[in-house]
């Protein structure tokens, strides 16, 4: 076996289609149209051009004088390079033992680090932290402070993911290490329930509320408002420093569920911990977004990036889901014909039932941009 490729991710890579061991180690392009779901290409367009159109929105609030936008494009970057490796290398990392191997992504267009890393999911990371915060901020919530507002970001980045985090599976765009009983399970279908709670809500929840903290104005309200806007290297270290904090204050919130794990961990117990958890993601965030509305507090003015992505995003996952619907539906104990797990569906109804509710909350409560003439 080498030394990126152990038992377990040669047998995950299999059954989504290629060989761990002949991979590049730095990267490697592929035919879009030769990927092994029609999907696949749709899907990198959809997540890699979000990330574009979030650095094109970051830019222009930063020139108008906001730079959350911006450090919520980067801050995500770096969580992403601080947790990524661990997850695809963990013995390099002396983390075999606690952690095992826990997916594979399948072959994308653009791959990284042995072909672990897509170019896609690099972008997901600014795109959904974006789309998330973006919306939470226009419909004026962080005017109730940076925590009320990152609990809602929690929220909302929960039911926009996981409309995409349950078809995944099916589709082969990765596949979970079944195996891995410390990480992997409990599950709510094809999907471990530690990432749906804590990495799906939790850590752009926590990531949204470090950065609005750190890299908020000098003075001001905290909530990023107000005061002289950050630059330079006062906003560059922040923006590290964010990235660089958030693993480790997500994983404060694994402890509850941890407590019944151990060499014989109690499933159902874990289970029952992190679907209240989860249980309460949706209560707090839904309810804080209802009485900011109900409040009649107001909303900021709407963006293109916020009228157009986040409503794009949900037109392109429920076409995707459509195209996936005849396998789910015939699926037989959750596996379907080409052997692939199927994710729940009920959630993912929910999911886009939350989703929808927060745009049409947006809608609703949209006022035109502030366009400032010359003269």
């Amino acid at each position: 076996m080498s030394a990126t490729c152990d038992e377990a991710a040669e047998q995950v890579t299999r059954q989504l289609g290629f060989d761990c061991h002949d991979v590049s180690a730095v990267v490697s392009v592929h035919n879009p149209f030769d990927l092994a779901s029609w999907t696949m290409p749709v899907l990198e367009l959809l997540i890699i051009g979000g990330a574009v159109f979030a650095l094109v929105h970051a830019l222009r609030r930063f020139r108008e004088g906001d730079p959350i936008n911006l450090a919520l494009w980067f801050a995500p970057l770096v969580y992403l390079f601080v947790t990524e490796p661990p997850l695809y290398f963990p013995e390099w990392f002396g983390l075999d033992k606690q952690f095992g191997f826990i997916f594979a992504h399948n072959i994308f267009t653009v791959q990284f680090m042995w072909d672990r890393l897509p170019l896609y999911i690099i972008a997901i990371y600014p795109a959904l932290t974006q789309l998330s915060y973006e919306l939470v901020r226009v419909l004026g919530v962080f005017r109730r402070g940076a925590l009320a507002g990152s609990i809602a970001v929690a929220f909302v980045c929960q039911v926009f993911y996981e409309v995409f985090d349950q078809l995944g599976p099916q589709l082969k765009w990765w596949a979970w290490n079944d195996g891995n009983q410390d990480v992997n399970h409990p599950a709510l279908a094809s999907v471990p329930m530690n990432s749906m709670v804590l990495f799906a809500s939790v850590s752009f929840g926590v990531m949204t509320w470090l950065v609005v903290r750190l890299c908020g104005p000098s003075t001001g309200s905290g909530d990023g408002t107000g005061g002289e806007p950050r630059r330079g290297w006062s906003l560059t270290w922040r923006i590290a420093l964010a990235g660089v904090l958030a693993p480790p204050a997500m994983s404060l919130f694994g402890i509850p569920s941890s407590i019944f794990g151990g060499d014989t961990p109690n499933v159902a117990a874990q289970a029952w911990v992190l679907g209240i958890e989860l249980g309460l993601i949706w209560l707090a965030g839904a309810w804080i977004i209802v009485s900011h509305l109900r409040s009649g507090a107001g909303a900021e003015p709407t963006t293109p990036f916020a009228r157009v992505y986040p409503a794009l995003y949900l037109v392109v996952m429920a076409g995707l889901w459509i195209g996936a619907l005849p396998a789910f539906l015939d699926a037989k104990d959750g596996i379907t014909s080409d052997g692939t797990p199927i994710g729940s569906g009920l959630y993912t109804i929910a999911c886009f039932a939350g989703a929808v509710a927060v745009l049409a909350a947006l809608v609703a409560s949209a006022r035109p941009a502030v366009r400032v003439s010359a003269g």
